[in-house]
């Protein structure tokens, strides 16, 4: 199996946008009202154009995306968005992968963030415990839709830097 991870092209779009249909059409049943449930191929080519847009392909087929921005109504940290794994891909790992490698490689290593912000929704059955877990922890939500939330999440990507005496 070969993994890379990479910055999304233009030529991409058309398998991001499949990527994203697929995964969100589950938060779509559940009325959640992610602007990615209503994805269509001029959005995802605006998103690679304009914003910070990667990919995890395995064996030259897309599997999973991830986007990065400034939100800075809410954040001065680099934001995370349209996070999607493809269903057939559910489950083996795809996605806490290509996360990592957003938060290390992409925000760490290269724009030297000290932090990374996500949002979920208050209401989707497993995703907000799912990034807790994986170290992220909530600061701010505002409404999203008539009757949900939305969550920010901060996760600190540094050790905490302890002062020493002596």
């Amino acid at each position: 199996m070969n993994e890379v991870y990479r910055q999304a092209t233009l030529d991409d779009a058309e398998q991001v946008l499949g990527v994203i249909r697929r995964a969100y059409r589950s938060i779509g049943e559940l009325k959640i009202e992610f602007a990615a449930v209503h994805a269509d191929l001029e959005m995802v080519r605006t998103n690679i154009a304009e914003h910070a847009s990667y990919v995890l392909e395995i064996d030259r087929r897309i599997v999973a995306t991830i986007s990065l921005r400034s939100l800075p109504e809410v954040t001065d940290l680099p934001f995370l968005y349209n996070f999607a794994v493809d269903p057939a891909y559910a489950n083996r790992g795809v996605g806490s992968k290509l996360l990592a490698y957003a938060e290390e490689a992409v925000v760490r290593d290269i724009l030297l963030s000290p932090a990374v912000v996500l949002a979920t929704s208050a209401k989707h059955p497993w995703l907000l415990p799912m990034y807790e877990r994986k170290g992220y922890v909530r600061f701010y939500e505002r409404e999203l839709g008539r009757d949900d939330k939305l969550v920010f999440l901060r996760k600190n990507l540094l050790p905490e830097v302890r002062a020493t005496t002596g």
